[in-house]
This record gives structure tokens, C-alpha cells and sequence, in this order.
């Protein structure tokens, strides 16, 4: 039984009919350090070119990382666990995250497909620059991918390796009672510091 049971935690469904669109729903979890490392390089690069000093630079990575945390929270709360009633709805949910929840130990679906974290990437881009400007959006932007790559690498950790430090142990007590206790709590993957903010730890942590 406990193997049925590991088995289908770790088994990895088609998704779509189509062999082609089915392809782009796994991703090796190597691929968003591929993609988006020269992202972040590039972009500190643009802010020291436009003379940012060292200190300026880290400031507004860290304003970045920070930003991250926050968008990594609520997109996890609000767009990730909203189950629309209606059968399209439904499908798309169960193709965004429901599906991870189903089987949360697929070692191809951890990590976001760059088919959405690319054009997610861009749109993000887009909203630094309106708001920031340039060329404060560049450095302010790679702290942000930052964040998302330590998002998408924790998450992976947290379902495949037992972490060792306290915090490690917290993070992952924390994701495993969302995905196995109560889903409506634990929407910080990274970092707990917004479920600490708005009362959503998972509720162990919270009343240990």
C-alpha cells in the first residue's frame, strides 16, 4: 500500500491529448537556471553600465527579492488555489497547480515550464519598467527573478531532499501540511514571512 501510494505521488499524467503540448508541461529542473541566470546577469549589468554603485545595485536586488516574496505568496493564494465552478475552469485549475497537488513529487513538474515563466518574466518586466522606470527596473527586476529561481529550486528541494537546518525543517513542514493537511494555509513556498503577516501559517506551526 505504501508503495501504491509513493507511486502515485511521483507519477507524472498527460495533461493534454497531445503528445506536443504534453512535452511542454514537464521541464527538467535544471532549465530555469539555464534560462533565467544570464537574465539576472544581464540585467545588474545594465544597472552598473547606467552607473549604479555597488551598494545601489544591492539595494535594489533586495528591493527585488522582497517583491518576489510578496507576488510568490499571493499568486500561490489567488491564482494557483482558485478553483472557478465550471468545467473549463476547473481544467485550467487542474492544469495550473491542481495537478501538482494530485501527484506533488512529479520530478517534472516542480519547476515552472518556461512556456509560462518566460511570458509570466516578461509581463513582470514590463510592470517594473511602467512603475520603476529605467533603469532602476533592470536591477530591481534581477532580484526578482532571483527570488523566483530560489522559489523554483526550494520547492524541489522541499519535495525531494529532508533539510537538515531548523529553517529547512520549517519550510518543509510548512509546504507538506499545505499539500497533505489543509491546502488553505502555507501559500509561502521560500519564504513563511507573508503567511506570518496575513494568519495563514500552517496551522501546527502557527499553534506550536
Amino acid at each position: 500500500m505504501a508503495t501504491r501510494r509513493s507511486d502515485h505521488l511521483s507519477a507524472s499524467p498527460p495533461l493534454f491529448e497531445s503528445r506536443f503540448l504534453d512535452f511542454f508541461s514537464r521541464v527538467h529542473p535544471s532549465i530555469p537556471a539555464i534560462v533565467f541566470v544570464p537574465v539576472i546577469a544581464v540585467c545588474v549589468w545594465a544597472g552598473f553600465d547606467e552607473g549604479y554603485n555597488v551598494l545601489q545595485i544591492a539595494g535594489l536586488f533586495l528591493a527585488g527579492l522582497v517583491i518576489w516574496t510578496l507576488t510568490e505568496y499571493w499568486l500561490h493564494r489567488l491564482v494557483f488555489h482558485w478553483e472557478p465552478d465550471h468545467p473549463i475552469g476547473s481544467r485550467l485549475h487542474f492544469i495550473m497547480h491542481g495537478v501538482h497537488h494530485e501527484h506533488p513529487n512529479d520530478p517534472l513538474r516542480l519547476v515552472m515550464p518556461p512556456a509560462v515563466s518566460i511570458p509570466l518574466a516578461a509581463l513582470f518586466l514590463g510592470l517594473f519598467t511602467l512603475i520603476f522606470g529605467t533603469p532602476m527596473a533592470y536591477p530591481t527586476f534581477a532580484g526578482f527573478i532571483a527570488g523566483y529561481l530560489a522559489y523554483d529550486y526550494t520547492h524541489y528541494y522541499l519535495h525531494h531532499r529532508v533539510p537538515k537546518t531548523a529553517a529547512g525543517k520549517q519550510l518543509r513542514e510548512q509546504h507538506m501540511r499545505h499539500h497533505f493537511q489543509d491546502h488553505r494555509y502555507g501559500y509561502g513556498v521560500s519564504s513563511p514571512i507573508w503567511d506570518y503577516v496575513f494568519g495563514t501559517r500552517s496551522k501546527k506551526v502557527k499553534d506550536g
